[in-house]
C-alpha cells in the first residue's frame, strides 16, 4: 500500500466514523458498543478525515502521516496515563481503553507511512 492510499483510506474511514458517531450515538456513548465518543470526538474524527483526504489529493500524504502519527501516538499515551476515572481526555473528549488501543495502532501505522515507508517509484505515462 502506498502512503497516498493509506492516507486516503484513513481519511475516508475517519470521516465516516465521525459522521456515524453523530448518527448512531447522537448523544454520545459507545460507537459500535466499543468506542467511547461524544460530539467533540466526532468532530475531531471528521476534521482529521477531511484533512487526510485533502492532503492525499494535494500530494502531501507523507507530511500528513508524520504529523498525524505523532499526534495520535501522543493522544494514545495521554489516554493510557492521564485519563481520569470520568473518561475525559484532557477534559475535552470522552475516551476509553478501546480508544487508546485504536489510537496507538493508528498512530503507529501513520508513523510508519510518514517516517519509514519508502515512496512509491514514479511511473511514466
Amino acid at each position: 500500500m502506498t502512503t497516498r492510499t493509506f492516507t486516503m483510506t484513513l481519511g475516508i474511514i475517519l470521516l465516516l466514523v465521525g459522521v456515524l458517531g453523530f448518527v448512531l450515538a447522537p448523544g454520545g456513548g459507545l460507537l459500535l458498543g466499543i468506542f467511547a465518543i461524544d460530539a467533540t470526538h466526532n468532530l475531531i474524527h471528521i476534521a482529521s478525515g477531511i484533512a487526510g483526504i485533502a492532503m492525499a489529493y494535494a500530494g502531501a500524504s507523507r507530511l500528513f502521516c508524520q504529523i498525524f502519527g505523532v499526534v495520535y501516538l501522543l493522544v494514545a499515551i495521554l489516554g493510557f496515563v492521564a485519563t481520569p476515572t470520568d473518561g475525559m481526555l484532557l477534559g475535552m473528549m470522552q475516551v476509553n481503553m478501546a480508544d487508546h488501543v485504536l489510537h496507538l495502532a493508528i498512530g503507529a501505522a501513520a508513523g510508519y507511512y510518514g517516517f519509514v515507508a519508502q515512496p512509491a517509484p514514479a511511473t511514466r505515462t
